[in-house]
């Protein structure tokens, strides 16, 4: 005698399998497109820091006097 179970149990607990392995593919795709939203906000971000620190640094190494901060 076989210790194999049916046929018809063995695809009930691939498509289960299936089942589950499309939940979690789904919710790592969303995970993935959150980081990626993420990662391009903060790339945006950084680019325009870099803008200004080259701004601040050229206006230092020409001399001009800085302005003083909002709060004077």
């Amino acid at each position: 005698m076989s210790d194999r179970p049916p046929d018809s149990e063995r695809i009930a607990r691939l498509e289960i399998r299936l089942t589950e392995q499309e939940a979690v593919i789904e919710d790592l795709n969303a995970a993935l497109t959150a980081q990626w939203t993420v990662i391009d906000r903060l790339t945006r971000q950084l680019g325009r820091l870099q803008e200004q620190v080259e701004e601040s640094a050229f206006r230092s190494a020409s001399g001009a006097p800085e302005p003083p901060p909002p709060h004077y």
